[in-house]
């Protein structure tokens, strides 16, 4: 059984996946002087300084010990790291993991939202209805 919500869960995979769709930004010194001259490229910028970034970052930074471990663990088993059988191991060794911050370790993964999702729905859940008007 999960130790975390599957509604946060969901809410990491809708900002995994607004940080994904990003690609790096490189300053253009032809940009125009309006987005839609610039075919509104720059949106989808990565930015250091992303708000959505920032907002996940918070937003993993509160969660408790269970709850970061838990996640880190559906990553995992999401990825083939594990089968269901493993899951207390995939947690046990979510919570030593602890060289790289959760929120670096999950935005540096790539498709690590896919990964969450995946491992989520090994538990039985869907984030179906909560992505309904936030992607």
């Amino acid at each position: 059984m999960i130790a975390i919500s599957a509604e946060k869960v969901c809410f990491v995979i809708v900002k995994l996946r607004q940080l994904q769709a990003q690609v790096a930004g490189d300053d253009d010194p032809d940009s125009g002087s309006n987005p839609s001259d610039d075919h509104f490229v720059e949106v989808l910028e990565d930015d250091a300084d992303d708000v959505t970034r920032t907002e996940l970052g918070d937003f993993i930074a509160g969660l408790n010990e269970e709850e970061t471990s838990n996640l880190v663990a559906l990553m995992w088993l999401g990825r083939g790291d594990g089968d269901m059988e493993d899951w207390d191991r995939l947690v046990q060794e979510a919570a030593e993991a602890r060289d790289t911050p959760a929120a670096q370790y999950l935005m540096g993964t790539p498709l690590a939202a896919d990964h969450i999702e995946d491992g989520l729905g090994q538990h039985g859940h869907s984030c179906a209805e909560f992505e309904v008007g936030r992607l």
